[in-house]
């Protein structure tokens, strides 16, 4: 099924702004606002659905049920699960769809589908009630807290418009609900199951996110290097216990652990250049179990955010220096030195968004929400497994862009973040605009 893949984001340069004046003008123009606009309702009932019943990664069996069967009522030919985890035993309940409409490029279009682990403070009438047991077997409230439910409606509200308007473009578009973001495990999931063989390679992969610093209507853009390399990383400090009386007959983790973290801080601020992004957060220490205790170990999470590989391994080599000098200072033997995982299988690469192709599709993002609604933002140390559509060694030119959810007109510091208890986006608005960007999107690469 695999395409001779010819066409070039510095091609469709050319032929942009000839396509948008046809592609936007009175007819068709008209025809992609009234499909979306018939869509509207539907497509709100099913963002409501999807985000009062969330599921977490790895555990999205209903939802990616319900978008496949969403994509398949609207004429796409969908394989469902799809996908395969290379370090769990787990079913990846991934969905890929596909439209072939005559000869032209290949288009893929992403979402997501996995919720997050956070108990729903927002009191919509449609917010969640679920709990749910995790990968650990602790049973925690989900919510749709970085709104993948939207992601979702914006996918099948697309797929509805282009399958509405299937004589104003030509080539084949392939339609994916990925597993896993939050862990990221997703994207190597599809890719591992052939994705970039069992259907045809894209020549441009496309998907959004929501961004609760731009109001709904709006939508934002980055090219290049436009989110960081994550990696997780599992410390564990090894001490000797003792009474808390007799502190010299052992030796402290916890004191060793504080060492370790305000010694961290450091990395950032006197080994990277101050040029060069990073950041290291120690997100979690747990350590003892009574006041007089010493206890004989204590675990640390960091997450550290770079935007180059130099830069990331040097971050992470000092972080292993730091925490086994500082063990070794407080006398601990090697037996005893501390354990540093680097949890790989949810490591997320940087995000580069293909300049090219970024330039192409941001004139046909002004051309269908106004120039005013279309800005250019800054990198954000966030992470997203999109970035690995673009970094098999098929080289598909990618771009993520944001989508503005917030209500329009309220105060930006009041505005509850991605991962909030308390995020909220405006059905209506950011639905409505993020069909038509990725609508206008999907149509400046394969429209006639």
């Amino acid at each position: 099924m695999q395409k001779t893949r010819v066409y070039r984001p510095a091609i469709i340069q050319m032929i942009t702004l000839a396509f948008l004046f046809a592609f936007t003008g009175p007819v068709s123009g008209k025809q992609m606002t009234e499909i979306v606009e018939k869509e509207l309702a539907s497509l709100v009932d099913l963002y409501k659905e999807l985000h009062g019943s969330p599921e977490l990664s790895f555990f999205e069996k209903n939802t990616s049920a319900r978008l496949a069967g969403e994509l398949r009522a609207a004429g796409y030919e969908v394989t469902h699960p799809a996908g395969k985890y290379s370090f769990a035993d787990y079913t990846c309940y991934g969905v890929v769809a596909v439209m072939e409409n005559g000869e032209g490029p290949t288009v893929l279009v992403r979402t997501e589908m996995d919720a997050l682990p956070v108990e729903e403070k927002t009191g919509v009438a449609w917010a969640s009630k679920v709990r749910m047991r995790d990968i650990t077997g602790d049973e925690v409230g989900v919510m749709h807290a970085c709104g993948h439910d939207m992601h979702q409606t914006v996918l099948v509200g697309t797929a509805r418009v282009l399958a509405g308007l299937k004589e104003r473009w030509s080539g084949t578009l392939i339609l994916i609900g990925q597993t896993a973001e939050e862990r990221g495990a997703g994207a190597r999931a599809l890719l591992a199951d052939g994705l970039h063989g069992r259907w045809p390679v894209p020549d441009y992969a496309l998907s959004e996110h929501l961004d609760p610093g731009l109001e709904a209507g709006q939508v934002g853009y980055c090219p290049g290097r436009a989110m960081a390399n994550i990696d997780m990383i599992d410390i564990t400090i090894r001490g000797v216990g003792a009474h808390g009386a007799r502190p010299h007959q052992g030796r402290d983790p916890i004191v060793i652990a504080a060492q370790v973290i305000n010694a961290l801080q450091t990395i950032v601020s006197r080994e990277i250049n101050p040029v060069d992004p990073g950041v290291v957060t120690v997100g979690s220490i747990h350590g003892g179990s009574k006041h007089n205790i010493i206890p004989d170990e204590v675990k640390l999470q960091l997450t550290v955010r770079t935007f180059t590989d130099e830069v990331r391994q040097k971050v992470l080599e000092a972080i292993e220096r730091i925490t086994v000098n500082t063990a070794r200072a407080a006398g601990l033997p090697e037996n005893l030195l501390p354990v540093i995982h680097n949890r790989s299988e949810e490591f997320f690469p940087v995000l580069y968004n293909d300049p090219e192709l970024v330039d192409s599709t941001v004139k046909a993002f002004r051309a269908a929400l106004g120039e005013e609604n279309v800005l250019r933002q800054k990198p954000t140390t966030g992470g997203e497994d999109f970035s690995e559509f673009g970094r098999t060694d098929h080289k598909v030119p990618i771009f993520l862009f944001r989508l503005g959810s917030a209500e329009p007109g309220s105060d930006p510091s009041s505005r509850p973040g991605l991962h909030s208890p308390y995020f909220k986006p405006a059905p209506e608005l950011t639905i409505r605009t993020g069909v038509k960007a990725m609508s206008a999107a999907v149509l400046n690469l394969l429209g006639r």
